[in-house]
This record gives structure tokens, C-alpha cells and sequence, in this order.
């Protein structure tokens, strides 16, 4: 029962899945001929059960192998997803359709980490003419929540005991963001991209072990719940890991939303039973903030560092811009005096102060409306000013504030063509919590991210999101972003290996690293216990707070990254932290 209480949102804290649980692995038979026949229309061929069952037994935490290629590259969380995506480029998709396939294959595959409910936030570089964009499919507060005459004293107390209701259930991004991103960029058709997704939902996978352990962590709430029980119950029991996840209620919705998109999820009967379903659990969406909800278009960020040009999320999404701000001010570190954090205790040091610095200014700032401008906030004088001050310990990113808890996807490719889509997608919230399904979609508390700011006049809430791309004279050479709640110092720590070290993208994604916030204690930093005795008694005698936390610890995220060296060749290899893989065309 430990676990459960570490992951109970009237405490805000959480801990890793039940991941080295083993089953049987199913040997259901092949697609229903309704399924399969709207699929052959689609151009999308299934995996053979063989095949299907090949690719999940792939789903594992540990050591993964890299990969490279010149005609297309992706990587994310679930071999299944991972191979939507290459299935995309070789039906002649380019890298936008194939991160739509992906993305929306894991609502269905990895349903514990991301939902249509959530978020889907998308940076894109089209290689033909060297132009960026950045599509903001965040979610929205609804414009008569109480967050907006709630007293700050108070804001923590209201997300607490809110979690497990619909008072945190936002107006969803994912779908919108989803529909923007294929519209604007992607070749295939939307019933193309969203095959595999309906395929899975309507015929089954097997169920992982990752996946189990959230199932069974939220048991209580998915029995509850009578669409839970229909998909996750079995004869009055919650189903084991290799038996088969069937989503028939959510294939209906895919398919109609392959039909019909907006109209149905923002406008249509979708949007009615959801704003129905939220309000009898206490939320506050209306008809009328589904139907004005809208994605935001914008241009990312923008640094040097040293020989490279960074480009990254625009705020609201702030994460892109928090990043810009530690790269500037790691720039003042003598690195190759110093080396990598992984072997370097003052590395490791300076860099955790710097995140904690960042994250701390720029959250209280959202919270207090002391916020800086961005020109100044990402200005090379500030950082080296910011820089000279650092002293004493570290700050833990969310001292005083409220936790935001782990989750998400992230989801990178690069098709043949050189075009590069780099997308986070999330359930924004421990999985299944508020109980609440629509049309086989969970409805999450994604709202849990008030924590991190009170939004705007567009209601957007402020999200740790991060996708970003390193240049060199012009080229794309790294673009990355990962999940959880160190994804920063995730990302941070393999850009460095990358780019300062050279390391190859499948040695750096197994070094060992530091990560955020400990989620049992905010004002405590989580390192990887193989990042040697040296280190932990280096930064224990700083005066550090520090948590020793296992290798390859999930909270410390995956980072779902592609190098291209000069010649053109993209190697990505998945994290051993999560169920990743990396696949080439």
C-alpha cells in the first residue's frame, strides 16, 4: 500500500510504476473485418500478431540499442508508437503525419501517461526553406474557474483537495493542437495518421508491465469508474499484464473524430457529454469555453550556445524559455575543464544550481506578477549576471510551491527529407485519478499546472513543455525534449554530453544523471546513486539536498532525442529510464 500513498494527489507526491512485473503474453487472434477493412482504406497495414507481440515485449525498462538512418528516424515510449511513426514515413508521410501517428497511437498504448484531454505542443523545422514554428495545443482554464479570484494563499489548498474531482479537468488542448499541427504541416490524410491508433483501441495490444503497474496503482478509481471497468476489468478483476487492453467506446470516438475533428470534440457531441461529465464532478467547463478554445501559433525562442543556436517552446510554455536561460548562464562554466555531470561533482553542482535558480524566479514570478520581459530574461548580460551571483545550495525548482507531478510523452523525428517534428503530448497529471471518462477518453486534472502560474487573457496554463532543436552554421544537429519532472535536467545534461563531449546519443542517454525535485520532498534533489560516492559526498557537503534515488530512475524522464551529424546521418536511441525505443526507416 506504500506506493499508493506516494501517489495520492491529497499529498501531491508520487512514486515510479510497478515495472518488473511479469505475465503471460496473450495469443488473442487476428483484426475484427470491421477494423481491418477501415484501415485497408486508410493505406495503414496492421502488425501481424507476431509481430504486434514482438514489438511490445519491446516495451521494457533497460539498456536500449541505437539506431541511425538517412531516410527517417523516430523515437518515443512505445515501440508501437515508435513504429506508427516510421510506418507514416514509409507510406510517404514526412516527419509532421509521422509524430501524429505516434502521438495518437500512445492515447491508446500508453493511456497512464497522455490523453485527448491533455496536451499536444508541437516545434517543427521544414528543411526546404529553413522556417520554424511552434504550435501551442496547451489547455485552457475555463474562463469562469475560481483560480482567477482565488487569493494565492489558497492556491495550493484548492489544487489538493480538487485532484481527485473535476475541478482540475481543463479544456482540453491535445485534439485541437493534434488537428492544427496535421492540418498545417502533414501529406497523409487525417484517417491515415490515426489507423494505427484506431486499430489499437478497437482490436487490443497486450498489456505491458509499465502500464500495470499505474493500472493497479488506480484501481480503485478506474473500478469506479464504468467506463474503467469496461476497459480495464475483466470478471470483476483489473486485467494482467499480456492480456489484451480492447478501447471499443474510444475507437468510436477516434473514428468519428477522423470524420468529423473539431466539430465533434469542440462543438459537437463530444464536447456536450464532456462538459456534462466535468460539472457532475464538480468542475467548470461550459459549451462555450470548449467552442472557443483555440491553438496558438507562435515562434520559438531563440539563443546562441557557444557554436550553436538553440531554438525552443515559446511561453506559456515556458519550459523552451527556462532552458534558453540555463544555457545562457552554463556558457559561463568551464566545461571542459570541469567535464560532464555524470563524472564532474562541480558540474553537477553549478548545473543544479542554475536549473533551481531559473525554475525558482521564473514561478514565483508567474505566481506574484513580478514576471521580467522575456528580451531580458534571455539576454547573455542577464545570464552572466545571474551567473556571478549563484551561491550557496541548490534551490529545489518548487520550494513552497505545489507539486507538478510525472507523465507525459515525448516523441522526436526526422524524416528523409530533413524536416524535423519535435512534440510533447501529456496527460499533465498522474494518470486516472479524477475517475472520469468520455466516450472511452479520460478526462485528466491537468489543471494541477495552476501551480506553475495564473494564465493569461488566453486562459493558456503555464506548462513545463520543452521541445528544442540545437543549430550549427544553419543545419540542425540535435532536437530533443522528454517527459517528467526532471525533463529539464534531462535535457539539459545529453545536450551537454552531445554537444560539449561528443558523445553519441546511445552512450549519453545511459550515463547516470541528477534529476528535479524529489516528489516525496520538494525541497530535496534527486541523484542517480551510480553517480558515485564522490558526487553524493561533493554535493552533501555543499550543503545540498539530496535524494540517492536508484540508476535509470523513471522520474528522471526519457530523453527522446536525435542527433544528425554533418553528413546527414540521424542516430536516436531510446532511454533507459522508460519503455523507449528508436526506430530508422
Amino acid at each position: 500500500m506504500t506506493g499508493i500513498n506516494r501517489r495520492d494527489f491529497i499529498n501531491l507526491s508520487a512514486i515510479g510504476a510497478v515495472a518488473g512485473l511479469s505475465g503471460c503474453v496473450s495469443t488473442s487472434g487476428a483484426s475484427t473485418a470491421a477494423s481491418t477493412g477501415a484501415l485497408a482504406s486508410a493505406g495503414w497495414k496492421p502488425p501481424s500478431d507476431p509481430e504486434r507481440r514482438r514489438l511490445v515485449a519491446m516495451a521494457e525498462f533497460g539498456r536500449k540499442q541505437g539506431v541511425s538512418g538517412r531516410n527517417g528516424v523516430a523515437v518515443c515510449t512505445h515501440p508501437l508508437a515508435t513504429k506508427a511513426a516510421t510506418d507514416m514515413l514509409q507510406m510517404g508521410g514526412n516527419a509532421v503525419d509521422a509524430i501524429c501517428a505516434a502521438s495518437m497511437a500512445q492515447a491508446v498504448v500508453e493511456p497512464h501517461m497522455t490523453t485527448l484531454s491533455g496536451v499536444f505542443s508541437m516545434l517543427y523545422y521544414e528543411a526546404a526553406t529553413g522556417r520554424l514554428s511552434y504550435v501551442n495545443g496547451s489547455a485552457n482554464a475555463p474562463k469562469k474557474h475560481p483560480i482567477f479570484t482565488l487569493p494565492l494563499s489558497d492556491l495550493g489548498r484548492f489544487i489538493a483537495t480538487g485532484a481527485r474531482t473535476g475541478a482540475l479537468c481543463p479544456v482540453p488542448g491535445f485534439w485541437g493542437g493534434f488537428e492544427a499541427a496535421h492540418d498545417h504541416h502533414g501529406r497523409l490524410s487525417r484517417k491515415t495518421v490515426m489507423a494505427p491508433a484506431i486499430h489499437y483501441a478497437r482490436d487490443g495490444f497486450e498489456i505491458h508491465p509499465f502500464l500495470w503497474g499505474e493500472m493497479f496503482v488506480e484501481s480503485a478509481a478506474l473500478g469506479a469508474a464504468s467506463q474503467g471497468q469496461e476497459m480495464y476489468f475483466k470478471n470483476r478483476r483489473l486485467l494482467n499484464t499480456g492480456e489484451k487492453l480492447i478501447q471499443s467506446r474510444h475507437a468510436d470516438t477516434l473514428e468519428r473524430l477522423a470524420e468529423e475533428g473539431s466539430d465533434y470534440f469542440y462543438r459537437g457531441e463530444f464536447a456536450r457529454k464532456y462538459v456534462q461529465a466535468v460539472q457532475a464532478a464538480g468542475g467548470y467547463v461550459t459549451e462555450e469555453d470548449m467552442a472557443q478554445w483555440q491553438p496558438l501559433w507562435d515562434q520559438p525562442v531563440r539563443t546562441t550556445y557557444r557554436d550553436y543556436e538553440l531554438v525552443a517552446a515559446p511561453t506559456p510554455d515556458f519550459g523552451g524559455q527556462a532552458l534558453v536561460e540555463i544555457m545562457n548562464m552554463v556558457e559561463h562554466i568551464d566545461l571542459q575543464r570541469q567535464g560532464p555531470a555524470f563524472e564532474s561533482p562541480e558540474t553537477t553542482f553549478k548545473l543544479m544550481q542554475i536549473v533551481g535558480q531559473v525554475y525558482t524566479d521564473s514561478i514565483l514570478g508567474r505566481l506574484t506578477g513580478t514576471l521580467m520581459p522575456v528580451e531580458k530574461a534571455i539576454s547573455k548580460e542577464f545570464a552572466a549576471e545571474r551567473f556571478a551571483k549563484l551561491s550557496g545550495p541548490p534551490k529545489g525548482p518548487y520550494d513552497n510551491l505545489v507539486a507538478l507531478p510525472p507523465g507525459s510523452n515525448h516523441v522526436t523525428v526526422v524524416d528523409g527529407e530533413g524536416n524535423i517534428a519535435t512534440v510533447l503530448h501529456s496527460v499533465m497529471s498522474m494518470p486516472y485519478t479524477t475517475g472520469i471518462f468520455v466516450e472511452g477518453v479520460y478526462a485528466c486534472a491537468g489543471l494541477i499546472h495552476l501551480g506553475a502560474g495564473i494564465p493569461g487573457p488566453d486562459r493558456r496554463i503555464h506548462a513545463r513543455i520543452c521541445p528544442n532543436m540545437f543549430f550549427k552554421n544553419g543545419k540542425p544537429v540535435l532536437a530533443s525534449g522528454s517527459p517528467s519532472v526532471s525533463l529539464t535536467e534531462n535535457i539539459v545534461q545529453n545536450s551537454i554530453n552531445i554537444l560539449d563531449f561528443g558523445l553519441d546519443i546511445e552512450t549519453s542517454v545511459h550515463k547516470a544523471r541528477f534529476g528535479g525535485a524529489n516528489i516525496d520532498n520538494l525541497k530535496m534533489l534527486m541523484v542517480e546513486a551510480d553517480m558515485g560516492a564522490k558526487t553524493l559526498s561533493y554535493l552533501r557537503g555543499k550543503n545540498a539536498a539530496i535524494k540517492s534515488v536508484n540508476p535509470w530512475n523513471w522520474t528522471h524522464g526519457s530523453f527522446d532525442g536525435i542527433h544528425i551529424d554533418a553528413q546527414g546521418l540521424a542516430s536516436a536511441c531510446g532511454d533507459p529510464r522508460r519503455t523507449a525505443q528508436a526506430f530508422a526507416v
